[in-house]
């Protein structure tokens, strides 16, 4: 992460507002148009429109940002217990193709340890805001605390 830090405990707005900051600051989230719809202790909700340039060549989207979705959600949802952190593993695991207009990566911390966090995430396609959601993947990643530099 960068210089936008979690303070934890933060919570309600404020932990929404840190957790918005800190993905504002990351210009690969800004070009992949990544949105902070909710934040609570230990939980995240992320959001991707759909853009042409993020298809494989079948036309569905790409499995690099279905990971990256993942990883960001997860990372974001351990952040908002530990601050900063750091991937060690993550992992992915695509269940259909994802089509649809917008893509909402949910994770939750599963386990949070003192050198460790294990989270979980599900990716949903919708058609439109509010429409029935598709489970496209799901994937789990292990981050670490890292000290602010």
């Amino acid at each position: 992460m960068t210089d936008a830090t979690i303070p934890p405990p933060a919570a309600g707005p404020a932990l929404l507002a840190a957790i918005q900051a800190v993905n504002a600051s990351a210009k690969f989230n800004r070009w992949a148009g990544f949105e902070v719809l909710s934040a609570s202790p230990g939980d995240v909700e992320l959001l991707m429109p759909w853009r042409e340039e993020a298809g494989q060549y079948s036309g569905f989207l790409h499995a690099g940002l279905i990971g990256a979705l993942i990883d960001t959600a997860c990372g974001f949802a351990a952040s908002t217990l530990a601050g900063r952190v750091l991937a060690s593993h993550f992992s992915v695991n695509c269940l259909r193709p994802a089509v649809g207009q917008r893509f909402v990566a949910r994770a939750r911390v599963v386990k949070a340890g003192r050198t460790q966090m294990f989270t979980s995430a599900e990716l949903f396609a919708e058609e439109a805001p509010g429409a029935a959601r598709k489970l496209v993947a799901t994937g789990d990643a292990i981050l670490v605390p890292v000290a602010a530099q």
